[in-house]
């Protein structure tokens, strides 16, 4: 086994919540600190696998592998490959900036800080494992943590806001588990010996029931996760009761495990029950793209706002999967790159937001540029990510995920549950880019633009800590918005091994469908 810096970048995160939880509760300053410093070192080891890792060898690198229960085939196994890198890097991303995010937390800061890392290592660990089983086990261990912290340092309705994001992530938690266990029950059987190892489970025939049956468990357990309409209730409320951390978080990576077991899991062992329900799927998520951004405008809390766009923005993503091909599933997982990077610089100025002038309304809320001028023109930056403007990353993933969609395989998809007209289906998303641009602009002008409020003259501008999202968050996505190569072949690498391994099963004419970028 070579240096295990996949273990480190998960237990970087345990280590600073065990030495927070032994420092003085007094002792606030430093207990951030060791925040800050655990989740740096997650941060820079993840930019260091993503720039050393060989795009060209492709496949799982960096791997680590202990055998740990072997009568049951169950490995504590970690490698990391185009799919999941990206993933790694943005988890990174968004926990260092949580952090500064978070920096007036004044309330219980130990507990606070530590659940915080606890619950960042479990998402680390669902994008590095290899195993299935400790891939559960991980997401397991972001779920208490998320309920905690959002109980007892959340806000609007937050003990409503808890309970419906734990009961819907529970539900998913048992489609889930179920998925897994019949998996491997049926792959037992054909192979003779147990194992949870994904390589391995992909090797496995299954026959065209079993898969039909089993993706659709699969889709409605990570659907929720993602979220998928109509599974997406948990998302919006969980996000307005969370404080500005956990809805970061929430949004810009924990949804980004739905879409990504998707396609590492259900995607990869069985295509046939893809193709099957890419209809359904194409379906919920253009009611998600459409239904989420309708809602989006007429909201009246910023939250509720962030939080309706992020329903809507990751029905993209169910477009690219259901589209099935090299291009839109590149250009899935792009989006959930992107829109974590977006939606968590979005929450971390909302929370800085109501840091200051304590209210979220919109209706109240107005002329605040004159007081926080770095906070107008970074909302106003991922405003226009969310649109999809040319120059920022948002725009380079959404338009591999129409054209994708646009050039699918139409004789393909006619094979599924119905039958959909996948060129409509694009079209139709790019009317949620239009919604989109009049909810952004219209929270813009109401929020930020007018003629100054008074009552406001005591908020300050972000400043200090609270700068390091702004400039980090902006800083990510207009590099990978210039330069867009630097991620679409590295996920690339990820995905084209996914859709080689399908092809025999689905014919010939879906390898070719897909184009390098």
């Amino acid at each position: 086994m070579s240096f295990p810096i996949l273990s480190i970048i998960i237990l970087a995160p345990i280590i600073g919540a065990i030495l927070i939880m032994v420092l003085p509760k007094e002792e606030h300053k430093l207990i951030k600190i060791v925040a800050a410093l655990s989740s740096f070192v997650s941060l820079i080891l993840s930019v260091y696998i993503y720039v050393a890792y060989d795009a060209a060898q492709g496949g799982f690198q960096y791997l680590e592998e202990i055998l740990w229960l072997e009568q049951f085939g169950i490995s504590y196994s970690l490698g990391v490959d185009g799919l999941s890198i990206p993933m790694m890097l943005l988890t990174g991303l968004v926990i260092f900036t949580a952090i500064f995010a978070s920096w007036t937390v004044d309330t219980r800061v130990k507990e606070f800080f530590a659940f915080l890392l606890v619950m960042v290592a479990g998402i680390f660990g669902v994008f590095a494992a290899r195993d299935l089983f400790w891939f559960f086990i991980f997401y397991e261990l972001v779920v208490i943590p998320t309920y905690v912290i959002i109980i007892v340092w959340g806000s609007t309705r937050k003990e409503y806001g808890a309970m419906k994001l734990t009961l819907y992530h529970a539900i998913s938690s048992a489609f889930i588990l179920i998925s897994i266990i019949s998996t491997y029950i049926y792959a037992s059987n054909q192979l003779g010996f147990g194992t949870f190892d994904i390589q391995t489970l992909a090797t496995v025939q299954y026959d065209p029931f079993f898969q039909k049956t089993i993706f659709l468990l699969m889709l409605i357990g990570f659907g929720i996760l993602v979220p998928m309409w109509p599974m997406h209730t948990w998302a919006p409320d969980g996000h307005v009761a969370s404080p500005a951390a956990v809805s970061m978080l929430l949004a810009g990576v924990v949804m980004k495990m739905g879409g990504y077991g998707l396609i590492r899991a259900a995607l990869f062992f069985f295509p046939e029950g893809a193709i099957f329900w890419a209809p359904l799927i194409a379906v919920f998520c253009i009611i998600n793209v459409l239904y989420g951004a309708l809602i989006a405008m007429v909201q009246k809390d910023l939250k509720y706002v962030i939080g309706y766009s992020s329903v809507s923005h990751m029905g993209y993503l169910l477009l690219g999967v259901a589209a099935f091909n090299t291009i839109s599933i590149n250009g899935a997982v792009s989006q959930m790159f992107a829109h974590g990077i977006m939606t968590a610089l979005f929450f971390a100025l909302v929370g800085y937001i109501y840091d200051q002038v304590h209210t979220r309304e919109i209706a109240r809320l107005g002329g605040l540029a004159h007081q926080m001028p770095r906070v107008a023109t970074a909302f106003f930056i991922a405003g226009l990510a969310s649109l999809g403007l040319p120059g920022l990353h948002n725009f380079a993933a959404e338009f591999m995920i129409f054209v994708g969609t646009y050039n699918a395989n139409q004789e393909l998809i006619n094979t599924g549950i119905f039958s959909v007209n996948m060129k409509l289906m694009a079209i139709l998303a790019i009317l949620g880019v239009v919604i989109t641009a009049i909810y952004v602009l219209r929270v813009v002008q109401f929020v930020f633009f007018g003629p100054r409020k008074a009552e406001w003259d005591f908020a300050k501008d972000a400043s200090g800590p609270a700068m390091v999202p702004i400039v980090v968050l902006i800083s990510t996505l207009i590099l990978f918005g210039v330069f867009p190569q630097l991620i679409t072949g590295m996920i690339n690498s990820g995905v084209e091994p996914i859709i080689s391994h399908v092809a025999p099963v689905l014919g010939e004419s879906l390898a070719k469908i897909g184009g390098k970028f």
